[in-house]
């Protein structure tokens, strides 16, 4: 919970109250629901919390602004972003029945009023959304192309609408087909850790 707190230090009681839960939360379902590599339970708030802020780094949504996160997994990023942003509307989806269970009672215990949740995929969404966030799902063309159809062309943000995805190793060869457009911000702007070296946030502008 440091590690939040270092980074963020703004959070009102009721955000660390929330942030605070996750820990045993996960620890508790993770052992019904594998969601998390077991060992690296213990790393939570460093390698999945705070890994999912780094788009809280990068922008901050505007009040009434609507995110699809695709392929959620147990609440990844979309319940640390729901947390920072509780005026932002999330929606979380995933294939995987089970984990988006976690993910529907995790966001339900810490009262989280403004996500939804959904066992679908990507391809059989059919809602529009000014950005689509997520973790290391698939190759970013592969994901842009699936997304495009959600994304709004209404405007209301400082950033055009479109897909912020966390992504580590080497991302040029992904980033390519997007001619510049896209950017790459490494974690390790913001965040000093060692284990944030090598990732970082894609942000692709969908209507530029």
């Amino acid at each position: 919970m440091d590690e939040i707190l270092k980074y963020f230090p703004h959070l009102d009681e009721t955000q660390i109250g929330q942030i605070t839960a996750l820990y045993e939360l996960y620890k508790d379902w993770n052992a019904k629901i594998n969601v998390i590599s077991r060992k690296d339970i213990e790393n939570l708030y460093e390698h999945h919390v705070l890994h999912s802020l780094a788009i809280a780094k990068m922008f901050r949504f505007t009040e009434g602004t609507k995110v699809l996160d695709l392929g959620t997994g147990g609440g990844f990023p979309g319940i640390p972003l729901a947390i920072m942003f509780p005026q932002t509307q999330f929606k979380l989806i995933d294939g995987t029945g089970k984990k988006i269970l976690v993910a529907t009672e995790i966001a339900k215990e810490i009262g989280l009023k403004n996500v939804v949740t959904e066992h679908l995929r990507g391809e059989d969404e059919k809602g529009l959304f000014d950005f689509v966030v997520s973790r290391a799902v698939m190759p970013l063309p592969d994901l842009v192309k699936m997304v495009r159809k959600n994304i709004s062309k209404k405007q209301q943000n400082a950033m055009v609408n479109g897909v912020f995805c966390l992504k580590g190793g080497d991302v040029q060869s992904e980033v390519k087909p997007f001619k510049g457009s896209a950017e790459v911000m490494p974690v390790s702007t913001w965040f000093a850790e060692e284990w944030f070296k090598g990732k970082n946030v894609i942000y692709v502008p969908i209507y530029k």
